[in-house]
């Protein structure tokens, strides 16, 4: 089978879903390309597209391809559909709201079935602001289109359910997964961190919240945190730090990838307002790292209730963590039971292999 996936930002979740869903169904002999956006995702972007080429046979296409709606979407979707006319794929899988505009687009204008997996996206938005308005308003529109919608997790199909519609269409649910060598203990440097916060910098994320913990926190005793990761509120998260008196106790070292990061902080804390799936919980958590979470999204559908707190609530992320500070072994027994059941439970390959079947439900 020939599959091209679409989407726009290379970074982040739905970027390692589609390189580990490219691997595997490459490992299953299928013919693979990816098109994707050329102006953002930096030097990380271009080398894990190089990482991931060995496994797209149809090649790795990159446009311009920008965030918000706009007039470029007419001639953007069409500079797809050319693209895709030349591969001449089975079936178009798009990821994300603007991989979905594009891909089923050019799918509908040359006849031939797409998939689409929204990875959150327009989901993250409520109809009664005027941004979810639109952006929702373009995923009912869309709806009619495609032969089927893949969701990375049951919150994500219950969500768009709720907010779109499912009707008559097909949809499964399959789990992102990861692969063998990725069950791996990360052992914390001498030097690391009391808390890592690993994730986009974006208000969503919650990285304000955790930094009104962290302040709370310095009043009982002395803790650190690394936040790693970049975004359009850095700056903002940095100024924060500073008006918090956190300066000598935070620090924010920029973008790396999850098995470097892990070595920097003794707990992972993700106090996100919204989440799909993310791929950073499977990671820490076959890594053996420690984690704390908002009880959001499909978060709740790999971790356990005890290590879980509502989002946006600064006091129960604040006792939280000072609770798992307090007992360290029994935190870390924690996490060894829960890397042994992903083990078990939640596999790239098996998650390739659950896609084509998907795939073979609509073509």
């Amino acid at each position: 089978m020939r599959i091209l996936h679409v989407f726009r930002t290379p970074v982040g979740g739905l970027f390692r879903h589609v390189r580990d869903a490219a691997r595997g169904l490459s490992a299953l002999g299928h013919d693979i390309g990816i098109l994707c956006d050329s102006t953002t995702g930096g030097d990380m972007a271009v080398k894990l597209l190089a990482e991931v080429a060995p496994s797209c046979s149809l090649g790795v296409k990159r446009m311009p391809i920008s965030r918000l709606p706009g007039m470029g979407d007419i001639s953007g979707a069409r500079q797809a559909m050319v693209y895709a006319r030349r591969l001449k794929p089975d079936i178009i899988h798009c990821h994300g709201a603007k991989g979905g505009l594009y891909g089923r687009l050019a799918a509908r204008m040359l006849g031939i079935p797409s998939v689409y997996t929204p990875h959150g996206g327009s989901l993250h938005y409520e109809w009664a602001s005027p941004a979810g308005a639109v952006f929702l308003s373009a995923e009912k529109a869309l709806a009619a289109i495609g032969g089927g919608i893949h969701f990375v997790c049951a919150f994500e199909r219950d969500a768009f359910a709720a907010k779109i519609g499912l009707g008559r269409k097909r949809h499964a649910v399959i789990h992102n997964g990861l692969w063998p060598d990725e069950f791996t203990p990360a052992e914390p440097a001498a030097d690391a961190a009391d808390l890592l916060f690993l994730g986009d910098m974006r208000m969503l994320k919650g990285v304000d919240v955790l930094l009104a913990a962290l302040a709370s926190l310095n009043e009982q005793r002395r803790t650190t945190a690394c936040l790693v990761g970049d975004g359009p509120d850095l700056e903002a998260f940095r100024a924060q730090a500073k008006t918090l008196g956190l300066s000598e106790v935070v620090r924010f070292p920029g973008r790396m990838g999850a098995r470097e990061a892990f070595r920097l902080g003794r707990i992972l804390v993700m106090p996100s307002r919204a989440e799909s799936f993310p791929y950073v919980v499977l990671e820490a958590c076959a890594a053996g790292v420690p984690l704390i979470a908002s009880r959001v999204g499909g978060i709740p559908e790999v971790l356990d209730p005890g290590t879980l707190v509502p989002p946006g609530d600064v006091e129960a992320l604040t006792q939280r963590i000072a609770s798992a500070m307090a007992d360290p072994q029994a935190v870390a027994t924690s996490a060894q039971g829960t890397r042994e059941r992903l083990r078990r439970d939640f596999g790239a390959q098996a998650m390739a292999q659950s896609i084509l079947k998907f795939y073979g439900e609509i073509v």
